[in-house]
């Protein structure tokens, strides 16, 4: 049975646009064309777009990618962003022994084409101990041969990866030699200064992780990798989750942009996200207080959100339009990644799509019942 609907606003390349309507069969979209004059719908959401992308995932569902490097825990992953409204997903590895990266290359290369995997983000372990953040500092260790080895033997599968790295602690022809093999590399928990940020963005860096976390923040004297980051054209993910960010900051570097399209939403979200409000990690137990994640010094450690809870905060709060929000949460993310951006077209599985209610909040698009 063919069930119809037809959104206030349809996103669609990189715009939205009114006066559209989407037929779904057997939970697929048939066929995206005008509003006709009969047409009865079942639903009018306010927005209809293709589902979230997230290139930040380290857990959900009571899985974290750390803890369980298999192709079951990559599934419980991706299933349970899918259910929440992020139906792309980067599974995130931080820090970790050589051993459990290998275990998780491994996983993921078999895991390959499944749906709502879009390749594998490794956060560390090469990164400044200074700014290690929730990372397991005795894990931290310079750049070494095992690490490219697990970044070729996943792009030689034609996994996109991203590797997040401290520039100013990796040679700048490593960073060439990274980019050269398809890797996108970014740069977080660090302590680079401007002239260092800048030539790694010259040697092949592409952006930067969770930006203004895990960094040292700017000051009059001392611009460091903040202000590089800022008035570069490189990408830049981040947490718009009130706590990681002040809502006036991140404003701030979304205007401060010469180059529009290249800030993006990260969720950094933790197993707790559709799973149970705590965990362990390293050795220690992170919980959910006042919807943030804490270690039992009340240190963040990850976030504790999902990507339309993220999309809704930067209108509500930030103040940036919903066609920005929605290009950072969609479009944007992928073309950092250099892939294909999704669309609501004919084909596109229902799960893929996502409905907004006028307060940006996910509405259910149950065309089967």
């Amino acid at each position: 049975m063919m069930r119809l609907v037809c959104p206030e606003f349809l996103w669609r390349d990189g715009a939205l646009h009114q006066g559209q309507a989407v037929e779904i069969e057997h939970e697929t979209v048939t066929q995206v064309r005008d509003v006709r004059a009969d047409d009865m719908p079942e639903l009018r959401p306010h927005i209809l777009m293709p589902a979230c992308t997230d290139l930040q995932v380290n857990g959900a569902g009571g899985v974290m990618l750390n803890s369980e490097p298999t192709v079951a825990g990559i599934a419980q992953i991706v299933e349970t962003q899918t259910r929440l409204g992020t139906a792309w997903v980067m599974p995130t590895l931080i820090t970790t022994t050589t051993e459990v990266m290998n275990a998780a290359c491994d996983a993921m290369i078999a895991a390959w084409g499944m749906r709502g995997l879009l390749g594998m983000h490794i956060e560390g372990p090469h990164l400044n101990v200074i700014r290690k953040g929730t990372h397991n500092a005795e894990l931290i260790r310079p750049f070494e041969d095992s690490t490219l080895d697990i970044l070729r033997c996943l792009r030689n599968a034609g996994i996109p990866v991203m590797l997040t790295l401290a520039p100013e602690l990796v040679a700048d022809h490593v960073i060439t030699e990274l980019a050269d093999m398809g890797v996108v590399v970014f740069a977080g928990h660090t302590m680079a200064d401007f002239d260092e940020t800048n030539a790694a963005l010259n040697a092949g860096l592409r952006g930067f992780t969770h930006l203004f976390n895990a960094m040292p923040q700017m000051t009059s004297r001392e611009s460091g990798i903040i202000a590089a980051a800022l008035a570069s054209d490189g990408y830049a993910g981040i947490i718009a989750d009130g706590h990681h960010v002040a809502w006036e900051m991140i404003a701030l570097a979304c205007r401060a942009r010469p180059t529009p399209g290249r800030m993006f939403l990260v969720s950094d979200a933790m197993s707790t996200i559709g799973g149970p409000d705590h965990f362990m990690l390293y050795g220690e137990k992170i919980s959910v207080k006042d919807g943030a994640l804490v270690n039992a010094k009340g240190s963040l450690a990850g976030a504790h959100i999902d990507m339309v809870t993220s999309l809704r905060n930067m209108i509500l709060h930030v103040g940036i339009t919903p066609q920005d929000a929605i290009a950072m949460a969609t479009d944007i993310p992928n073309v950092a990644m250099r892939l294909p951006t999704k669309k609501i077209e004919t084909g596109r599985a229902v799960q893929e799509c996502l409905a907004l209610d006028a307060g940006y909040k996910r509405i259910a698009l149950d065309v089967e019942q």
